[in-house]
């Protein structure tokens, strides 16, 4: 390689890679000894999987390798599908989402002068800023912002999915719908950005009390709506129960002030007639109750000849 194409090829800002038909390295640039921390006095000469094997173990790879050697074809692996070739750290921030970095990388032949395949190269295209930057853009359009929580787009997207699995394999559903008791009070006499500070501290004990499977979401304005997979009606009751004085027990603090803060539940299970409207109305009706009933405390409205476990 003279020295032009050697300036390009240890300048480029992205990972070059050339290797022979048995795999061996013949040339690895400053990029990849700067994101894998081996030099190319370490691995030229030496064969790829050799310090990477994983890769052998990827089809998807060694079949675009083989394509490339017999047919001249160029191979593609967007992030998209395959995250990364290379598992290379992640050098920007984001890194507990994405702890490797994230790849656009691709193969292809190259031919000697008589037009003979001997060597392939490899394209290694850092894309983790970007991965990161469309991940945010995605969960702005289902969280929210004041809470951390999901939003009642996502929830209701959410819900009809798991209704659809529920009824397909007759798996148990169950819904909670809270609300803050006199939340209007509170805004009222200690501000609105206090109102905000309670609705932060609730939605985080509730974040706090459930799974990764469950979804819990604003619904709107003090309300709050948990969905729950796997979830017979029985336990949800419990969890209400445990979220109602969990909540109660626990003091905000405003403007130098602890609040006393308490919450109505409303409790439900899927039928297999359900949908989410009849859903999520039969909840809040549970929830209303529970609010003429004296607020701070649980009401329970089964779904018509609800069992404990599975659909009714």
């Amino acid at each position: 390689m003279n020295n032009e194409y050697r300036q390009i090829f240890d300048t480029i800002s992205q990972g070059l890679v050339l290797v022979d038909r048995d795999m061996v390295v013949t040339d690895w640039n400053r990029w990849m000894e700067m994101h894998s921390n081996i030099s190319a006095s370490e691995i030229i000469g030496k064969q790829l999987f050799a310090f990477f094997p994983a890769l052998e173990q990827k089809r998807s790879f060694i079949r675009a390798v083989k394509c490339a050697f017999s047919f001249g074809s160029f191979g593609y692996f967007s992030q998209k599908l395959h995250g990364y070739i290379f598992p290379f750290r992640n050098p920007h921030t984001g890194f507990e989402l994405f702890p490797q970095m994230q790849q656009h990388c691709s193969l292809g032949p190259l031919r000697d002068v008589d037009g003979q395949i001997n060597r392939l190269f490899i394209t290694v295209q850092d894309v983790t800023e970007f991965v990161l930057y469309e991940h945010r853009l995605t969960e702005m359009t289902r969280i929210d912002s004041l809470t951390g929580l999901y939003n009642r787009r996502f929830l209701a997207q959410r819900l009809e999915e798991e209704m659809l699995r529920c009824k397909r394999h007759g798996h148990a559903l169950s819904l909670m719908m809270i609300d803050i008791d006199h939340f209007k009070q509170i805004n009222d006499t200690h501000g609105h950005l206090c109102g905000d500070t309670v609705l932060r501290h609730i939605s985080r004990t509730l974040r706090d009390m459930f799974r990764k499977s469950d979804v819990v979401a604003r619904f709107g304005g003090e309300e709050f709506v948990c969905m729950l997979p796997e979830t017979s009606l029985d336990m949800a009751v419990i969890l209400a129960e445990r979220c109602r004085e969990n909540i109660a027990n626990s003091k905000p603090a405003c403007a130098n002030k602890q609040l006393t803060v308490t919450i109505s539940i409303g409790v439900t299970n899927i039928s297999t007639r359900e949908t989410t409207d009849s859903l999520l109305k039969r909840a809040d009706d549970a929830m209303y109750q529970a609010k003429i009933s004296g607020r701070n405390c649980c009401v329970i409205l089964p779904s018509h000849a609800s069992s404990s476990s599975g659909l009714s």
